[in-house]
């Protein structure tokens, strides 16, 4: 796993000041918590991988009072067994997840400016403009990548959440 802790020092300022002021983390999950690829059983029953750093991550963020959700388009039952094992609240089968976002925003009365936004593919493109601090894993999609304002060291599935919740972490101490 690289150390992207070293690297917090090259995080431009603005973007560290970002990362202080979150009160709010949101996250795609396919290609986000899980390496974007779906394995299929001989029943049809499918499978995604996750990496277990993650979930420690998540725990990181309880600490600090920073609230935490999971937003999907998918209605795979595997995404809600999987926010119920990490204790994350979670809200599948959304079409527009912005309109979720500034749901959120307006119940929890935290500013969009405080609320991050992991994701991963062009349905996240939207979440990615009107949040805060927009992050992207390192495997991306090419076209989300400009609306980054950070971008994982770590691909999706691989402790790409765990890598945000540290960076975290170490700017809040």
């Amino acid at each position: 796993m690289e150390d992207y802790l070293n690297n917090i020092n090259k995080i431009p300022e603005e973007t560290k000041n970002l990362f202080k002021n979150i009160k709010l983390i949101a996250f795609d999950f396919d290609g986000v918590f899980t390496d974007n690829y779906v394995y299929t059983n001989d029943r049809g029953e499918e499978m995604v991988k996750s990496s277990k750093l993650d979930g420690f991550g998540l725990n990181k963020l309880d600490k600090l009072g920073i609230k935490k959700i999971i937003l999907s388009t998918e209605t795979n039952e595997t995404v809600k067994k999987r926010a119920e094992k990490l204790n994350i609240d979670c809200k599948y089968g959304l079409a527009h997840k912005e309109e979720q976002l500034k749901e959120i925003s307006l119940d929890q009365k935290i500013d969009l400016k405080n609320i991050a936004f992991v994701g991963n593919d062009i349905n996240d493109i939207n979440s990615l403009k009107i949040c805060g601090l927009p992050i992207v894993v390192r495997d991306s999609h090419p076209e989300t990548i400009i609306f980054a304002k950070y971008i994982t060291v770590l691909k999706g599935g691989n402790g790409a959440v765990r890598e945000v919740c540290d960076i975290i972490e170490k700017l809040n101490q």
